[in-house]
């Protein structure tokens, strides 16, 4: 039975609201996760929150029933609450009508298979959580194994990146490591590492690219690092016609998954 807290002041809301501060999310080992939409992603890839948070609106959607009924048949805590705790819990003026608290789902890099998709995206010291999410959608999208962060890049689970995976989140495969590392891994089985980049003549669409094949995104600013390019087995280029000098981290990744995707698919 779902209990209700209406004050701002319950301890309970005040330890949901911390998450969304990164060292409380670290310290505690769970995120938040706004909307219907993105929890029944969650419910449907496996996942159930460990607690969920509903605005009592007289005549609660079929779906949200069916979320917290299920969240406390797992043994987790259903809370019915305002519309004005929901906006604090989220940061935005006009709040989903619920909101999850999920334990938080990084995988170790060694424990990926590589073998279980053609494609998989990385990306490295991305900087805005927007542009993490989108990746996170966008490999969704193209059957992509998963997203692997490379050296210090925006909190993958952060309100906003949640946000903008549209339950992405809980459907990739998202793993952190070090450069060094990474590179150590890839090396340990096939894979093709691909790179964009501005100071390359090669052009996107021109390799055979193989599988698995790495996208590997560098940073929104300063592009890839040299000794990073370099270590890439193609670094290709999508040609810019316009005056913009390039495409935005997550667009450029979407239009490289797409390419591979379709080569792939041919």
């Amino acid at each position: 039975m779902p209990r209700e807290i209406t004050a701002f002041s319950n301890p309970l809301i005040k330890r949901a609201r911390a998450l969304r501060d990164k060292k409380h999310r670290r310290s505690e080992g769970l995120f938040l996760a706004e909307g219907l939409r993105i929890l029944t992603e969650a419910q449907e890839a496996g996942h159930l929150p460990v607690q969920i948070f509903f605005a009592d609106d007289g005549s609660p959607h079929p779906r949200t029933e069916s979320l917290v009924a299920a969240t406390e048949a797992a043994g987790g805590e259903a809370i019915v609450t305002t519309r004005a705790i929901l906006s604090k819990l989220s940061g935005k003026d006009n709040p989903q009508a619920v909101v999850g608290v999920y334990r938080e789902l990084p995988t170790a890099l060694e424990a990926l298979d590589r073998t279980v998709a053609p494609i998989w995206l990385v990306a490295q010291a991305l900087r805005d959580p927007g542009n993490l999410g989108t990746m996170l959608r966008t490999g969704d999208a193209v059957g992509a194994g998963g997203l692997i962060l490379i050296d210090d890049c925006a909190d993958p689970f952060s309100v906003e990146a949640v946000r903008a995976s549209m339950g992405a989140i809980f459907t990739e495969s998202l793993a952190m490591a070090r450069w060094e590392d990474f590179l150590a891994w890839l090396k340990g089985g096939d894979g093709q590492l691909i790179g964009t980049s501005l100071d390359t003549e090669l052009d996107y669409q021109a390799p055979d690219y193989a599988a698995p094949a790495f996208i590997l995104t560098g940073n929104e600013s300063a592009g890839l690092p040299p000794d990073y390019a370099a270590a890439c087995d193609l670094l290709v280029k999508i040609p810019m016609r316009g005056k913009a000098d390039s495409l935005n981290a997550a667009v450029s990744t979407a239009v490289m998954a797409y390419e591979v995707l379709n080569q792939f698919r041919r």
